[in-house]
């Protein structure tokens, strides 16, 4: 005969199986949500990509007597009418030597060709760090901006740009990533010591936020568009120079994290030119 003891061991052992038993399904309920979500949003970013790499474009010098005459500076892309280029003002050079026939261009990839057009620069904001270049010959297709005010911390986002210059060939390359945080472009220095002229200059000029993403850009990836994976609207410009010049002051060492401009800035500009 079972005694109560018995009895009493059977009932928990049975409680906690179906415990075990509910539990595993709602982790397995919930591991497939979050794979459709993956799915979903891999799904999208495929779209999107493809509909975008029209737009991004190399920016470079280029003079037909040097070794090699292309000289690759970071990456752009096109808004506007499509004959305006967006990239980083460090990107683009202030000046070419015109003595020797150098000249501004900007880098078309077309399959496993590229196209080669002269371009010259329109409008500058080198307190956001800001170029916009025009171009010649027929429009290319061009990205939407969008209003970087709505962004919010936890969005998920990508960037499409040619990293390590043409090292690995021309063409696109796409990384995704986090929007980690929304953080001024300078933080209070801990002391004197810790404050340049660059820092000082910045501080002197209206403050402004910036985009921290938790995906990381490499050299040449200056210039790229960061946008919504659904909808390929531009939310950024990858910035991989002025803003950890001012950001990183701190760090001994540079940091792998990848700061963004916010469209915003790029749309006061488009209206100013």
């Amino acid at each position: 005969m079972l005694n109560i003891r018995n009895v009493l061991i059977i009932k928990t052992s049975l409680i906690f199986g179906y415990f075990i038993f509910a539990l595993s399904a709602c982790l397995a309920w919930g591991a497939s949500l979050a794979w459709g979500a993956n799915l979903a949003w891999s799904a999208e970013l495929t779209q999107t990509i493809a509909a975008i790499k029209p737009s991004i474009v190399g920016i470079a010098t280029f003079q037909k007597m040097r070794s090699p005459p292309v000289n690759f500076m970071g990456t752009g892309f096109v808004v506007g009418d499509g004959t305006l280029v967006v990239t980083n003002a460090h990107v683009a050079p202030e000046s070419v030597d015109a003595e020797k026939m150098e000249s501004l261009v900007v880098i078309i990839a077309k399959g496993n060709e590229t196209e080669l057009r002269s371009a010259v620069k329109v409008a500058l904001d080198k307190e956001h760090d800001l170029a916009l270049l025009k171009i010649s010959g027929e429009p290319l297709p061009a990205m939407t901006l969008a209003d970087s005010s709505t962004a919010r911390e936890g969005q998920m986002l990508a960037f499409t740009g040619f990293p390590i210059s043409m090292v690995l060939g021309f063409h696109p390359v796409t990384h995704r990533g986090m929007l980690s945080s929304i953080t001024p472009i300078i933080l209070p220095a801990l002391n004197s010591n810790r404050l340049d002229a660059k820092m000082i200059a910045q501080l002197k000029k209206s403050a402004f936020t910036i985009f921290q993403l938790d995906g990381t850009a490499y050299p040449g990836n200056s210039g790229s568009p960061v946008f919504d994976p659904e909808t390929g609207n531009v939310y950024g410009i990858i910035n991989m120079v002025f803003v950890k010049g001012l950001k990183e002051t701190a760090l001994t060492q540079p940091s792998g994290i990848t700061y963004a401009i916010p469209s915003n800035y790029l749309r006061d500009l488009l209206q100013k030119k």
